[in-house]
């Protein structure tokens, strides 16, 4: 509970703020607010399991995205950051692939998954830089196998939750990235990443 609580205090403080545009105090708290859910997952054993272990290489490589998210102004750093939250989508889908994946459960979760990517794809496109579109595409479709994944594993509530809360949050950043700049993104975005994160952590 106290990684939890870590990461909500930071959370509370990430959001005060990019309220009142104190940006530096972003530099601080982002950090800490990932680094609750890095260790809520090793107070839970992740080392003790393959899935474990899995799932924390993922918390750190959320780690080291949030990180390089945090700056506004350099484009080669969101694009680092997009590459490194795809990596950590990647080892989510392993890590449910080593609980084990009911195929036909997911494949059926897939098909409006799929849709959906399509159309989120296409509205994005207009909106991203050409040079950050190959990668924005590729997490598009990357974030939607680790949906459907999540809901194959058919071993709880939690884990597909917290992969949904993961696909609803990244439509916040990407209506703050593409769209309009808006702290009300933030506001529903940013407690849906952390909550996501932090279920994932109690999933072990």
């Amino acid at each position: 509970m106290i990684w939890v609580a870590l990461t909500a205090l930071c959370l509370v403080a990430i959001l005060v703020a990019e309220y009142v545009k104190k940006h530096q105090v972003v530099w601080v708290a982002k950090p800490l607010a990932s680094l609750g859910f890095i260790g809520a997952a090793l107070a839970n054993n992740a080392l003790d399991s393959a899935y474990g272990q899995a799932v924390l290489v993922a918390l750190l490589l959320s780690w080291l995205g949030d990180l390089l998210l945090i700056s506004r102004n350099s484009k080669l750093s969101f694009l680092l950051g997009i590459i490194s939250f795809l990596l950590g989508h990647v080892v989510y889908i392993a890590a449910f692939v080593i609980l084990g994946v009911h195929w036909d459960i997911a494949g059926y979760t897939l098909i409006p998954l799929a849709l959906m990517a399509v159309l989120i794809g296409r509205w994005i496109m207009t909106k991203a830089p050409a040079e950050l579109r190959p990668a924005v595409s590729a997490y598009i479709g990357v974030i939607s196998i680790m949906v459907a994944t999540s809901v194959g594993t058919s071993v709880g509530w939690i884990i597909p939750v917290a992969a949904i809360s993961f696909y609803a949050s990244d439509l916040a950043v990407a209506l703050e990235r593409f769209v309009k700049a808006s702290f009300i993104n933030q506001l529903w975005g940013l407690p849906l990443y952390y909550a996501a994160q932090l279920m994932f952590a109690y999933s072990l």
